[in-house]
């Protein structure tokens, strides 16, 4: 059996390898600790080892991390796979069931702001749909509370914007 440490990673490689989408910190976090796996803070170092190895690739997007397996990472996996128990692997299984995790079409609408080297704010809105960016925008905010506003209406109103854009552009 391998190490406790070795198979907190084993678990997190098995879960984004199963997984349909990018799963996020919160999703990982919810399955190993609901099980009292390990605690948070190992946890926390089982993704950033994983991400620093190259096993794992991280985004983070408005201020959420997700996490997808790399060929490396599906490479790794093969070869300790054998290490995690059946019973673990079911609970995978079941977890990424019920809780997500086999949701194909997902959409992300991130939005950030930034201060530019000029003193001024912009912002950057993007649809992101089965990992390809759909749209990638970035616009100039008169204000700190304007480019706050903005991002805070991206999600709702990226949809109808896109549709605009594609009906003006073609």
């Amino acid at each position: 059996m391998a190490e406790p440490f070795t198979t907190y990673k084993l678990i997190v490689l098995y879960m984004a390898k199963h997984s349909k989408e990018t799963l996020t910190n919160s999703q990982i976090s919810e399955f190993i600790l609901d099980r009292d796996y390990t605690d948070y803070f190992q946890l926390q170092k089982v993704l950033s080892e994983l991400v620093e190895t190259e096993l794992l690739r991280k985004r983070t997007i408005s201020n959420s991390s997700y996490y997808e397996i790399t060929e490396e990472g599906k490479k790794t996996l093969s070869y300790f796979e054998k290490e995690l128990s059946g019973e673990i692997k079911n609970e995978v299984k079941d977890y990424l069931q019920t809780h997500g995790g086999q949701v194909q079409e997902r959409i992300l609408t991130p939005a950030d702001y930034y201060t530019t080297p000029q003193g001024n704010y912009a912002v950057r809105c993007q649809i992101i749909e089965k990992d390809m960016t759909v749209l990638d925008l970035t616009l100039a905010a008169p204000s700190r509370e304007a480019a706050q506003a903005m991002c805070h209406s991206w999600a709702k109103k990226s949809q109808d914007i896109y549709g605009m854009l594609m009906g003006e552009l073609i």
